[in-house]
């Protein structure tokens, strides 16, 4: 997409870095002036109502794109929910890239699209999914952008980035209905609890059959 020279010029411009969980990420860099992908990790976007009710409105993987081009409005807060390390590079730049290599747009269209395509699986999971498929599709949600890669249907482990409380913000669950349905795809072989944070998942299509998604 980029030629040599365009390489090495967003190359002298680029910082990585490492940030720990719970990380307020917009106190570390200004989403206005400067753009990041995730490299490795996941990000936390929450909302806040004037009255300070929060909720939790996605989740970046890596290599998600931060960052709004052509939109000074950002009004989510992006907080690291694990440990994050970002590659962070400035608008400006990118915008002289973009410039000369319209490809680089069209690029950056194709991943919002895909975002709001997951956007709108989500409003259907929220709205219309029972409650032990929407614990499901959460899970294969983690599952998939943990292993983006895989196509065999082995055994796995994934860690959950979120907590139980997080979790049923997310969901629009409470606590107890997000713990009583893991008992219930444990008990049905689909995935076994190894602690709080670490989830066995047995067969990948068994938890697509239990999030109401068609498998391959």
């Amino acid at each position: 997409m980029l030629n040599p020279e365009q390489l090495q010029r967003l190359a002298k411009h680029t910082v990585k870095s490492a940030h720990p969980p719970k990380t307020d990420l917009q106190t570390k860099i200004d989403p206005r002036e400067t753009y990041s992908n995730v490299l490795s990790g996941v990000v936390k976007l929450t909302k806040t109502a004037r009255d300070g009710r929060q909720q939790i409105v996605g989740l970046q993987f890596a290599p998600d794109f931060m960052g709004r081009p052509y939109s000074d409005n950002d009004d989510m807060t992006a907080t690291a929910s694990t440990n994050v390390r970002l590659c962070s590079f400035p608008a400006s730049v990118l915008a002289e890239l973009i410039e000369e290599t319209p490809a680089i747009e069209r690029r950056m269209f194709q991943q919002k699209m895909a975002e709001l395509d997951e956007a709108r699986d989500w409003l259907f999971a929220l709205g219309r999914k029972t409650a032990p498929e929407k614990v499901a599709s959460f899970l294969l949600l983690i599952a998939t952008h943990a292993e983006p890669e895989r196509t065999g249907n082995e055994a796995f482990e994934i860690d959950l980035p979120l907590k139980r409380a997080e979790i049923a913000d997310f969901l629009g669950l409470t606590i107890e209905t997000v713990s009583r349905q893991m008992t219930k795809l444990r008990h049905a072989g689909v995935i076994d609890v190894r602690d709080r944070n670490t989830i066995h998942i047995y067969r990948i299509d068994d938890l697509r059959q239990a999030s109401c998604v068609e498998t391959g």
